[in-house]
């Protein structure tokens, strides 16, 4: 990590701790996730606890605290999905990537998410891997959509590597 990259995030804010919810965005989205490290410095700089600054960093449901895949599935599982096959379509995607929601693949490259409405009802079901949304999946669609952000086939959670 970084920490020129996480004083710069700072910076831009003026080390203001009025800007904290502020920094910790950026920071997540430069790193996919909270490092300790990260978080240890903002608080020294935005002169807070480390206690205030994990207790915004767990409160809110958007940060994590742990490493994140390459590619963030979420799934959704609002209503109007969840009638048209979400909960099938995130089963399919726990089965390919042998991970379940809430985890990531060991090779890093997927962090499977069940979300509750991502306000995107008349495309339902919809899959949003990163930013990039995906609709009317099926799941079909959706493992066919893994497989080729894996480039090929998926290696399951705790698959021997070859080579």
């Amino acid at each position: 990590m970084n920490l020129d990259r996480i004083n710069e995030i700072i910076d831009r804010y003026g080390a203001d701790r009025t800007a904290s919810l502020a920094v910790l965005q950026d920071i997540q989205h430069e790193y996919n996730y909270l490092p300790r490290e990260a978080l240890e410095l903002a608080a020294q700089r935005l002169d807070m606890s480390i206690g205030e600054i994990y207790r915004m960093a767990t409160f809110f449901g958007a940060f994590s605290l742990q490493p994140k895949g390459e590619y963030i599935c979420r799934v959704c599982l609002g209503t109007a999905c969840h009638v048209r096959g979400g909960q099938r379509i995130l089963e399919a995607l726990e089965r390919e990537l042998g991970i379940k929601a809430g985890q990531t693949t060991s090779d890093g490259k997927f962090s499977l998410e069940a979300v509750r409405c991502l306000g995107a009802c008349a495309l339902a079901p919809i899959i949003v891997v990163n930013e990039d949304p995906h609709a009317s999946m099926n799941s079909d669609k959706a493992t066919r959509l893994i497989a080729k952000l894996a480039g090929g086939k998926v290696k399951p959670a705790g698959a021997p590597t070859t080579g």
